[in-house]
């Protein structure tokens, strides 16, 4: 049995959300508060990595346009599948929403984690919020 679980939820129903994000995205890579809160998440589904104790340990969110993103776990539960299982709801969510095809834009340093899970890397690498990425994409077969 995990040590986590995973679920889906609103951005306003759970503040846990907002803790992950601020920890990963805004301290520790210095991302500035306007890019970060993008006015996106009311549109956007959002699952959940919840520890056994309650605490919101990993998320990730996927838009109505396939854009799948905020992918962030807290630096402890890293390497311990959090990730994956995070990504791999967001694509049973994609399915479900009936798309075809999904895309991010992986960090460079995430860009082999991506691979590894169907996602092919497309273009040159650019900038955003001062961070190199790549964008990658991946067809859902539906």
């Amino acid at each position: 049995m995990n040590a986590f679980s995973i679920s889906t939820t609103r951005f306003n129903a759970t503040p846990g959300i907002r803790d992950v994000r601020e920890q990963v995205f805004v301290r520790e890579q210095s991302v500035p508060n306007e890019l970060e809160w993008d006015g996106e998440d009311q549109n956007a589904v959002h699952i959940i990595a919840t520890a056994r104790n309650g605490q919101v340990i990993g998320t990730g969110r996927l838009l109505p346009d396939g854009h799948i993103g905020r992918m962030a776990v807290l630096r402890d539960w890293r390497q311990q599948g959090v990730g994956s299982a995070l990504l791999q709801a967001l694509l049973q969510e994609a399915v479900s929403a009936g798309l075809s095809r999904v895309f991010l834009h992986a960090q460079t340093s995430a860009v082999d984690f991506y691979a590894r899970h169907g996602f092919t890397r497309r273009g040159e690498e650019f900038m955003d919020a001062g961070i190199p990425h790549y964008y990658m994409e991946r067809d859902l077969g539906t």
